[in-house]
């Protein structure tokens, strides 16, 4: 409401006007000097936050191509802020299966699972390697991990490494592959090995993409080395084309990377899986398919177990019924009344529509999830839209979504 200014002072027909002017002047002094003190301690507050961050965005900046260097500042980010006292830290606690082994000062941990198969992890990103009679059998190369992962193989062999095995093209997993002997044999599916050439046909620094595989598959591929098996499987699209089963028989160890995320929610927009249908499927795939009692992951704080894979499908499950239900009770024609006359503006219309969907998505989801899996409260809008989205216009989803048939009403 506009109405007239009220002054707060009013000086006594008795006081003067010079007396009058100098306790109004002694008043703001105070005033601002209360508030410099406030502010000062808002600086100093924000500095020390950000000072831990601006450590490791230094260290990362030497030595580090762009990709990476980001790559390494987001991990060490992510673990740093576990000592932060911020108040979302406070309020939301993170579920006890959520939670790993800690990290050793020297910024990794490698353990053997069993039978010559190690897992290496840094707190964000995970990888297994074996060691056989013949030589060191490498997965993947994380970027945070980096030359890391020699240090770790050097801690348990003096074998050098001799073959790498890519799950897949992204360059967060693989993108070190380059600190392993040039004469190493690289296998990959071949989806991965066409990924990484037409990277290297556009890049203007090719020693910025991995190492090209120099062994390629359809569908299956046996390593066999002595008494040392990997069994690679190609199912089709999932996370990403080319992203393959790795499988350990003598250990009873499955490596599935980007798919499942052990006592968390998965990555946003479930992993940015360029087939949703797919990602689905992978969960089941993983259950009747393969004998195993461990899994390595590829991301986040813990080794997996068979029953992480059971409750990433219910929770995947749920989340179909989820979408489904909000796309049938959110009405498109409703909402596009509620945004009203005006220049017809139908991207408005659609983003209130969204933000509906993912309301009611994400309502139904988190009181059963947000304290089971560790991330569900930042992540779970992501995951309702990616959900609901894919069963309105993906065939396959909608499909699997119970025949939930998506109709703009």
């Amino acid at each position: 409401m506009v109405g007239k200014h009220k002054s707060i002072f009013h000086a006594p027909h008795h006081v003067s006007a010079i007396t009058f002017l100098i306790t109004g002047i002694i008043i703001l002094t105070g005033i601002l000097f209360v508030c410099t003190l406030v502010l000062n301690q808002n600086h100093t507050a924000m500095a020390q936050q950000q000072q831990p961050i601006r450590v490791v965005a230094a260290e990362v900046e030497n030595n580090e191509d762009e990709e990476t260097a980001y790559i390494k500042f987001a991990s060490q980010a992510v673990k740093q802020s576990d000592n932060s006292s911020t108040v979302s830290s406070a309020t939301i606690q993170l579920p006890e299966s959520a939670k790993g082994p800690p990290i050793p000062a020297k910024g990794y941990l490698v353990q053997q699972i069993r039978g010559g198969l190690y897992w290496l992890t840094d707190g964000a990103y995970q990888t297994m390697f074996m060691v056989t009679d013949k030589g060191v059998v490498a997965v993947d190369a994380p970027a945070t991990i980096g030359n890391n992962y020699l240090k770790a193989i050097a801690e348990v062999t003096t074998k050098p490494v001799t073959y790498v095995i890519y799950s897949h093209a992204h360059i967060d997993h693989i993108g070190a592959a380059g600190i392993f002997p040039k004469n190493a044999t690289f296998i990959a599916q071949q989806e991965t090995a066409a990924e990484l050439q037409s990277a290297k046909s556009v890049a203007k620094n090719a020693s910025m993409v991995p190492p090209i595989p120099t062994v390629t598959f359809t569908k299956n591929y046996t390593l066999q080395i002595g008494n040392q098996t990997l069994k690679l499987d190609y199912y089709g699209v999932n996370h990403l084309p080319g992203n393959i089963f790795i499988y350990a028989p003598n250990q009873k160890v499955l490596m599935l990377v980007d798919v499942l995320f052990p006592g968390w929610v998965p990555f946003p927009y479930l992993a940015i899986a360029k087939d949703v249908a797919g990602f689905i499927k992978a969960h089941d795939i993983a259950l009747n398919n393969y004998d195993f009692d461990t899994l390595v992951a590829g991301h986040l704080t813990r080794l997996g177990t068979r029953n992480d894979v059971v409750v990433q499908k219910e929770f995947v499950s749920d989340l179909e019924k989820a979408a489904a239900q909000a796309n049938q009770q959110v009405s498109f024609g409703e909402i596009a009344k509620q945004v009203g006359g005006g220049e017809p503006n139908p991207w408005l219309i659609f983003s209130k529509y969204i933000d509906a969907v993912g309301e009611n998505c994400v309502n139904n989801m988190l009181p059963k999830w947000e304290n089971r899996l560790g991330g569900a409260q930042q992540f779970m809008s992501t995951h309702c839209f990616t959900m609901a989205q894919a069963g309105r216009v993906d065939p396959t989803v909608q499909a699997l979504l119970q025949n939930n048939t998506f109709v703009y009403k």
